[in-house]
């Protein structure tokens, strides 16, 4: 079960793109030494502007990946690679829906959705996201889903797909019918959706 996660934004310098997606990658055998990191996504939102999203069973785990081998390397890369100060975001993951064998292929698609609840409205929003699992659980090509809390009263999913044709099929399904459904009592404001490309995952659900 996880129950943590951190999502990492990277402003990245002019003509640096590769030189980021390389460090990412190179960062797998790393986060594949750390027990309590369940799963690690390195992500990119657009042109110059990547991520790294990953969840944890505890806040100590948490600790001890930012306290770990992949968070010095990065600090260390920091003035060569990025153009900002990293963003770097503590959630709590609220459910969640892990492979439960390994993958016969990797993911290359993403989402990142997220919302600001209804003044007043807060504990209903979080219900309805863990409502939301079972669908979740229900859509064989969504690989990973977890329903997140962020800081400042925002909500939100992360979820990741072997391709476009799984991600169209998860945009179309259940779970954005349902939250349209709700969106009046729910959302305090209009949800903002990032379609994600995942350049690099790691799964170590065997914890």
């Amino acid at each position: 079960m996880v129950t943590k996660a951190l999502l990492v934004r990277l402003e990245v310098k002019h003509g640096k793109d590769d030189d980021v997606e390389s460090f990412l990658s190179s960062a797998l055998p790393l986060v594949q030494q750390e027990v309590g990191t369940i799963a690690w996504f390195a992500i990119r939102f657009g042109r110059s502007e990547y991520g790294i999203f990953d969840v944890f069973p505890d806040e100590a785990s948490r600790d001890a990946h930012l306290n770990g081998a992949v968070a010095k390397a990065l600090i260390q890369k920091a003035d060569e690679l990025l153009a900002m100060p990293l963003d770097i975001q503590k959630l709590d993951v609220l459910a969640s829906k892990l492979p439960a064998q390994p993958l016969s292929e990797p993911n290359t698609k993403g989402i990142l959705l997220t919302f600001k609840a209804k003044t007043g409205h807060e504990q209903e929003a979080v219900q309805f996201l863990k409502d939301a699992q079972p669908l979740a659980m229900e859509e064989e090509q969504t690989t990973a889903w977890f329903a997140i809390a962020l800081p400042g009263g925002e909500y939100g999913i992360f979820d990741v797909f072997p391709d476009n044709g799984a991600r169209l099929k998860h945009l179309t399904g259940h779970i954005p019918r349902e939250l349209t459904k709700h969106a009046f009592s729910l959302l305090g404001s209009f949800p903002e959706m990032d379609l994600l490309k995942i350049t690099a995952e790691n799964f170590n659900t065997n914890s």
